[in-house]
């Protein structure tokens, strides 16, 4: 295999061995399994999965949000987003309202259900990252998120912090 490191992105640093680079891949691997494990176990009580999580995580932060925002960040079909988009109306958690300016426009918003069980998806995830930066240590936190957003495709990145910034 050949070495893919920081120097040759143009750090200057020296570059990580193939070994160190799939530490890495593993290491996300496993965050992202037990970062989701909680909220999974909650989901599979009302028979729902992750994009209903994902779809409840970001119209709960982003009320009003229209539906081609929602598939821009979650980049899934119109059909796949149409069907668990039903089932949360369906079930009271997530609401459809005409724009004030245009009314062919489509926003959502968590009702009081869904902002709920938005909360309890988030808590023990807010616990983990809480935990996981304070055992890193006081000064952990800008590289880590720093590092988070050079994991987003370099012309996401702006919008991501964007999205971010507004909530």
């Amino acid at each position: 295999m050949d070495r893919v490191g920081a120097e040759q992105i143009g750090t200057g640093e020296a570059p990580l061995s193939d070994g160190e680079l799939f530490e890495f891949i593993e290491l996300l691997f496993f965050a992202y399994r037990d970062f989701i494990s909680d909220p999974d176990e909650i989901l599979k009580a009302f028979g729902f999965g992750r994009a209903h999580h994902r779809v409840l995580h970001f119209v709960s932060r982003n009320p009003g949000m229209r539906v081609t925002e929602l598939l821009d960040i979650l980049k899934i079909t119109k059909q796949s987003l149409a069907r668990v988009l039903r089932q949360l109306i369906e079930e009271g958690h997530v609401e459809q309202r005409e724009g004030q300016e245009d009314r062919r426009r489509r926003l959502l918003y968590a009702t009081d259900k869904g902002a709920t069980l938005a909360a309890r998806l988030a808590a023990p995830q807010l616990r983990r990252i809480a935990a996981a930066l304070s055992l890193a240590g006081q000064d952990a936190q800008a590289p880590a998120r720093e590092f988070l957003y050079s994991l987003i495709n370099e012309r996401e990145r702006a919008a991501v912090r964007a999205l971010i910034s507004r909530v």
